[in-house]
C-alpha cells in the first residue's frame, strides 16, 4: 500500500488549463533531450522543499511520466517467494551478478495525483513468472519507462507485453509479441516504447530473433515489422526529421540504423559502437549523437542525409572514446552535449566539432551513476545511487552549485522536471520537490 505525507503543497491549476511545460510525456522530457522547459528548485533536503513523499510497492526502476494533474509509473510486485538458486550458484556476488531465479510477479500500472501524491488508480497489467532474472542491483521487471500522449498511457513490460490505457485507467488494448527476450548475463530488460504521430514504436532486441515494430496507437494494429540482427541492446529509439523525411534511429552494438518511419525500410547504418548500448540517440541540427560506454566505449556524431553504410565516410563527423556514458543518456542543450559516466566523471562537448569544454571531471564525491542527467534553467542535475542529487551550472565551465541529500535513498530512475517541479523516484519512494516561499 502507498503511504503519503504531504506538506508545503502548492495548488495546481486544472489539467485542462495546463501548459505544455506541465507535461513530461516520455522519460527524456518534452524534446527527448533531457531538458526541461522551466527552471526548477536547486536546493532541497528531507525537511526543505519536499512537497510530498510516497512509499512505492514492489520494485521498479522505470522513470515516471507526467500529464496534466497526474504522474504515471510502473512496478512489479512478487506474489510469492522466489525458487531456490541452483546449487553452487553465486547470484548475490559482485555488481555484475544477476538476481536469483524469478518468482511470480504482479505487473502494476499506477496513476498518482501531482498535488498530493495520493493514488488515483492502479491496474494489474498481468500476473506472470518471468522466464529469466535481472541484474541484482540495477535491474527490475519494471524498467521500461511508460509514455503518455494526452489520450493514452503506454506501459511496456517487455516480454510480458505492452498495455495501453486511457488516462482514467481503462484498458484499451494490449500487444504480446510472444517473445521471451534473452539478455546478456540476465541483466534484465528495459527499452522504453516510443510514441510519435499516432504510432507506437517497439524495439525487441536480444540474443535471438530481434525486430523493430510499429503499431497504431489507437488500435494496436501492427503497421510494419523489420527484422534486426540479434544483439543485446537497451537503447530506446529516437524519431528525427531531416529534409522532410522522418527517421527512426536505433543504437546497437552491431550497427546504428536509421529506418524510414512510414515503411520500416533501412536507410543507413554505421558500425563502431561497443557492447551494451544503453544511451538514447539525440539530435542537433543535422547531427545525431550515439554512444556506448562499456567495453570498447565510443561516441559518434553522424551527419544526416546519407544512405547505405556510412562507416568510414565523412558522415561520421567526429568520434570520442573517453568519458562516454555506459548507462546514462546525454543531455543536449544549446549545442552542448553533457554526459556522465557510471563512475561520476562528467564531460561537455561542442556537438558540432567535438571540442571538449571540460572532459572527465569528477563530481565532488565518489558516486555511482545510473540515472540520466536533466537540465532545467541554467542548471544540470545529476542523481546518484548514494541519494545525492548534485546540481551544477550549465555552460563551458564545470561548477557545482549545491548537493542535495535525501537520507536512505538511492536513485536509478532519472529525474522528471515538468512545470518547475521535480519528481525523484528512488528504489523505494517517489518524491515531489517544489519551492517553498523564499527558497531557491
Amino acid at each position: 500500500m502507498i503511504r503519503a505525507s504531504a506538506f508545503l503543497v502548492a495548488a495546481l491549476v486544472s489539467a485542462s488549463g495546463l501548459a505544455q511545460t506541465s507535461n513530461w510525456a516520455s522519460w527524456r522530457g518534452p524534446l527527448n533531450t533531457g531538458v526541461a522547459e522551466a527552471p526548477a528548485p536547486i536546493t532541497w533536503s528531507d525537511t526543505e522543499n519536499v512537497a510530498w513523499k510516497v512509499e512505492l510497492p514492489g520494485r521498479g526502476f522505470s522513470t515516471p511520466v507526467v500529464w496534466g494533474s497526474r504522474i504515471y509509473l510502473t512496478t512489479a510486485i512478487p506474489t510469492s517467494a522466489p525458487p531456490p538458486a541452483p546449487s553452487g550458484a553465486d547470484n548475490q556476488g559482485g555488481r555484475g551478478r544477476q538476481a536469483p531465479p524469478p518468482a511470480e510477479h504482479r505487473f502494476l500500472v499506477m496513476a498518482l495525483d501531482r498535488d498530493t501524491g495520493q493514488m488515483v488508480w492502479e491496474q494489474t497489467a498481468t500476473v506472470a513468472t518471468p522466464h529469466e532474472g535481472h541484474h541484482h542491483l540495477y535491474g527490475s521487471f519494471a524498467s521500461h519507462s511508460p509514455v503518455v500522449d494526452g489520450e493514452r498511457l503506454y506501459a511496456s513490460f517487455g516480454s510480458r507485453g505492452l498495455y495501453v490505457y486511457d488516462l482514467d485507467g481503462n484498458l484499451l488494448w494490449t500487444r504480446d509479441y510472444g517473445v521471451k527476450l534473452t539478455m546478456r548475463l540476465q541483466f534484465g530488460e528495459g527499452t522504453a516504447p516510443v510514441v510519435h504521430d499516432g504510432r507506437v514504436i517497439m524495439l525487441m532486441d536480444h540474443n535471438g530473433e530481434s525486430f523493430l515494430s510499429m503499431l497504431d496507437a489507437a488500435t494496436g494494429q501492427e503497421r510494419w515489422r523489420t527484422p534486426r540482427d540479434g544483439s543485446n541492446n537497451w537503447s530506446t529509439p529516437s524519431v528525427f526529421t531531416h529534409d522532410g523525411r522522418r527517421l527512426i534511429v536505433v543504437s546497437a552494438p552491431a550497427a546504428v540504423h536509421a529506418y524510414d518511419f512510414d515503411t520500416g525500410e533501412s536507410i543507413w547504418s554505421a558500425t563502431g559502437l561497443g557492447h551494451n548500448t544503453i544511451p538514447q540517440p539525440v539530435k542537433h541540427g543535422d547531427l545525431v549523437w550515439v554512444m556506448s560506454g562499456y567495453r570498447n566505449p565510443m561516441g559518434m556524431a553522424i551527419r544526416l542525409g546519407g544512405q547505405g553504410d556510412l562507416t568510414g565516410t565523412d558522415h561520421i563527423v567526429w568520434t570520442q572514446n573517453r568519458g562516454m556514458s555506459y548507462t546514462a543518456s546525454p543531455a543536449l542543450h544549446d549545442g552542448v552535449l553533457y554526459m556522465i559516466t557510471d563512475t561520476a566523471m562528467v564531460s561537455a562537448f561542442d556537438i558540432e566539432t567535438g571540442t571538449p569544454f571540460y572532459h572527465q571531471v569528477r563530481l565532488p564525491k565518489p558516486y555511482n551513476i545510473k540515472a540520466s542527467p536533466v537540465i532545467a534553467g541554467d542548471y544540470i542535475y545529476y542523481a546518484t545511487e548514494e541519494g545525492d542529487v548534485v546540481v551544477a551550472k550549465t555552460g563551458p565551465a564545470f561548477e557545482v552549485v549545491t548537493t542535495n541529500t535525501l537520507r536512505d535513498q538511492s536513485f536509478i530512475a532519472s529525474p522528471v522536471m515538468p512545470d518547475g517541479e521535480i519528481y525523484l523516484r528512488s528504489r523505494t519512494h517517489l518524491f515531489k520537490i517544489a519551492r517553498a516561499p523564499g527558497s531557491r
